[in-house]
């Protein structure tokens, strides 16, 4: 028994009709049957309808997650996965075919017939050559993609909240924000700064000063307007409890510069 090629089997997952000797075939053709059973649950799995399982996509609290992780600025602060800008264009609706109502609907037996064609003249190559292929890798984006939402759910850390400051402005300055200390479950404690404006002239340094104002600690520099920093181990907060966002020249000198942007007072 002559059975169905690879090309023939996906284009009949794709929903081509590849006429009644094809049909024929497939009715006395157990095996070709159940490969062809197979190829079509890819398809349902690659192009998700209503009635289809959709993947979980995650809450907008993953985003803000990984955005103050990573210190991002305000710019990138909205969820990407969130609801898009309402676009003023609208797409045609589709006829009863599944193509737009202005364009005739593809003859799918001819289409069949001059791929074949094509394939036959240039030895395998032209669009036909290989759908199984695609039919392969749309399988694997799919499987790519739920890897990774479930991934990103997963792997954000559990943290505990220690302690908070709000950070007022500190001379001639405007800017506000926010500090607080989190805990994440392997004890790695962090530090996480937002403010509402860069103000400085130089770049913005984070410090935990003492609070008589004689030592001080430099967690790092921030480059946007929010940052994390991780905190030493063994340093006790309450000998450093005050939060100091600076405005340091680029000198080269270490030290604190003695201009401090915002400032406030850590608590539990």
């Amino acid at each position: 028994m002559q059975h169905l090629d690879e090309e023939s089997l996906s284009l009949l997952a794709l929903g081509e009709d590849l006429g009644d000797d094809a049909a024929d075939h497939l009715r006395s053709c157990a095996d070709c049957a159940a490969e062809l059973e197979g190829l079509r649950r890819v398809v349902v799995a690659a192009r998700p309808g209503p009635e289809d399982a959709a993947l979980a996509q995650p809450g907008p609290h993953v985003w803000a997650g990984i955005h103050s992780a990573l210190g991002l600025g305000s710019a990138v602060a909205a969820d990407p996965l969130g609801p898009p800008p309402e676009s003023p264009f609208r797409p045609a609706a589709p006829s009863p075919s599944g193509v737009p109502a202005e364009l005739p609907a593809p003859d799918a037996g001819a289409r069949w017939k001059e791929g074949r064609k094509k394939q036959d003249r240039s030895g395998g190559a032209g669009w036909i050559r290989r759908p199984g292929v695609w039919l392969a890798a749309a399988a694997a984006t799919v499987l790519l993609a739920a890897g990774v939402v479930w991934s990103v759910q997963q792997n954000q850390p559990a943290v505990t909240p220690l302690a908070q400051a709000a950070l007022a402005p500190v001379d001639q300055h405007s800017a506000t924000g926010s500090a607080r200390v989190v805990e994440a479950a392997d004890g790695q404690r962090t530090l996480e700064v937002q403010v509402d404006k860069n103000e400085a002239r130089g770049y913005q340094e984070v410090w935990l000063i003492a609070p008589d104002l004689s030592r001080l600690v430099s967690l790092g520099v921030m480059t946007s307007e929010s940052g994390t920093f991780a905190l030493p181990a063994g340093l006790d907060l309450s000998e450093y409890p005050i939060v100091d966002v600076s405005d340091e020249p680029v000198d080269g000198n270490p030290a604190h510069s003695s201009v401090s942007i915002v400032r406030g007072t850590l608590a539990t």
